[in-house]
């Protein structure tokens, strides 16, 4: 299959593997070879064992919220869909004023922050890192007034580590807002992309690793401030 010159696919997805960093307490990521071909067995079997919060992963509102939706009931449009990459590279915390500075496009619906946590990714094994930056709870209430569907960060967790109750959490996953957590972005350029995040369909989960990809279509110039019309 050849792929259209003018399009652009990214995967966005961290490669799960023993040693990769994990929420302090959650299990560690274990991927080890069962059978092997190698020692005679006749083919190569592999057994994974993790969280299901592991690498780039969807939070469901099941993960804060007693008796909430599951993430196999996450409605897929809202996983799939036009997205805005902001880039905010200097912020030790996105707070409501970086918000209204990088002055989201009218009408979108799916954000990712791109920061400084991108960085530590070039180290796919490194220790846990309690400094990365997430969202106070107030930006969380921010992007649900405007009616965000989606919001993704590149590091473990939308919420502060030093934050005592997961406000920002909750206040995302009560509103409806999908959460998309541990994104690689590392080399990925601010501005509009097709999203299409796939959490394994885990019944009765509240949450799923997932494969995340990005795709730049230049044949569709869309300008930042006309994503409502692809929206629809």
């Amino acid at each position: 299959m050849i792929m259209p010159k003018k399009m652009k696919i990214f995967d966005v997805t961290l490669p799960v593997s023993s040693g990769l960093p994990v929420w302090p307490g959650d299990p560690e990521v274990v991927l080890a070879r069962y059978g092997s071909i190698a020692n005679g067995d006749g083919m190569n079997i592999s057994r994974l064992a993790c969280g299901v919060h592991t690498g780039t992963h969807v939070d469901a509102p099941l993960h804060y919220i007693e008796n909430g939706s599951a993430v196999e009931q996450l409605p897929l449009y809202v996983l799939i869909g036009p997205a805005v990459v902001v880039d905010i590279p200097e912020a030790e915390t996105i707070t409501v004023n970086c918000l209204e500075t990088a002055k989201l496009p009218s009408g979108v619906k799916r954000v990712l922050f791109k920061t400084s946590n991108s960085a530590l990714w070039r180290n796919p094994r490194h220790e846990f890192n309690p400094d990365y930056v997430a969202l106070t709870h107030e930006a969380a209430g921010w992007l649900v007034e405007k009616g965000i569907w989606l919001v993704g960060v590149d590091y473990l967790s939308v919420h502060l580590f030093s934050d005592h109750e997961p406000l920002t959490h909750q206040i995302f996953l009560q509103a409806g807002v999908v959460i998309v957590e541990g994104l690689n972005l590392q080399g990925i350029s601010p501005g509009l992309y097709q999203l299409v995040c796939l959490p394994m369909k885990l019944a009765g989960s509240d949450g799923a690793p997932a494969r995340v990809v990005l795709i730049q279509d230049q044949n569709r110039r869309v300008g930042l401030d006309s994503v409502r019309d692809i929206n629809r």
